[in-house]
């Protein structure tokens, strides 16, 4: 994978580390928009873009989120190809692609160094951009989904709360309980380069998923009987389970339809209205076999499995 290094692309590998442990860089655009008018950013509909990937799990929550709050005329989309090869994320003519109608950039790493020209890191979606101040606002999904909830309300067309302020501190807490375990667990688990490192991020994401297991069969969501940020923060991690991450991530000591209470609860989501519509399946499958050439190296994509999503629940 391709990163920048003081602006310039680069391709040449990152030396592994000693243990053959994933560790994932924390993200460095951390601007906010703010209703209130107490940042440069303000909570102007047309004035912001997003670009995202189909395919990506945290991209993924934003889009949801811009779905479900009815934000899609306030907040435009580019989308990139689901191929990430040496360069990276790039835009381009497709099914379900949309081109980069802001600045014409061909990759994505050319919004970041259009952001900051000597950025230093890895061009990863989502990103957030500032049309009037010509900048990146964030590219921190959890960050961003909060905006659209919080600051972006006046230019939503559904009158839903995904975090509604008494709630803060569990969602948080519960957002901050499946981030290591499963969410960056699948990819500790499918990133490691040894045994050790590998097995030790699999024990941990399928303890998380007996821990969800448990509080789902007593409640219907992540922070009891409403349906918040948090439970949009893991279900594109669940979504993707059997799709990729059974397989692909060797996250295969059981899978997610072996566990009954977050196989409804992933059900249960997908077939909100709003939802599927943003869920591509094929984008998903297409981007982890044929970009991950280390774990994938004919690049072979597979034919399932077959997820019957619209099969009723009880949730």
């Amino acid at each position: 994978m391709g990163r920048l290094v003081d602006g310039q692309w680069t391709t040449a590998p990152k030396p592994a580390r000693k243990d053959g442990r994933f560790v994932r860089k924390p993200t460095q655009f951390r601007d906010f928009i703010r209703a209130d008018g107490s940042t440069p950013y303000a909570a102007e509909a047309g004035r912001y873009h997003l670009y995202v990937s189909w395919a990506c799990p945290w991209a993924h929550r934003t889009l949801i989120t811009r779905a479900l709050l009815g934000l899609e005329d306030a907040i435009s989309l580019s989308i990139v190809d689901p191929f990430m090869g040496d360069d990276g994320w790039t835009f381009g003519p497709g099914p379900d692609l949309i081109e980069d109608t802001v600045g014409g950039a061909r990759f994505l790493h050319q919004v970041y160094t259009r952001a900051r020209a000597d950025y230093t890191g890895r061009a990863t979606v989502p990103v957030l951009w500032d049309r009037q101040r010509d900048t990146i606002v964030s590219n921190e999904s959890r960050e961003i989904i909060r905006m659209f909830d919080r600051e972006m309300r006046a230019h939503a067309r559904h009158d839903l709360k995904l975090a509604p302020p008494a709630l803060h501190a569990e969602i948080d807490a519960a957002i901050d309980a499946n981030y290591d375990t499963i969410n960056n667990g699948v990819y500790r688990a499918g990133f490691a380069r040894s045994q050790e490192a590998y097995e030790e991020a699999v024990q941990a994401v399928f303890a998380g998923l007996e821990r969800c297991e448990a509080l789902l069969s007593r409640q219907p969501y992540l922070c009891g009987d409403r349906f918040t940020e948090a439970d949009i923060c893991l279900f594109p991690t669940l979504l993707r389970f059997e799709l990729v991450y059974y397989a692909h991530f060797k996250c295969n000591l059981r899978a997610l339809r072996d566990h009954p209470n977050l196989w409804a609860y992933t059900r249960a989501i997908y077939q909100r209205p709003g939802v599927a519509e943003v869920c591509k399946l094929d984008q998903i499958k297409q981007h982890y076999y044929r970009s991950h050439e280390s774990i994938n190296p004919p690049r072979i994509v597979p034919g399932g499995p077959e997820l019957d999503l619209w099969a009723p629940h009880d949730r």
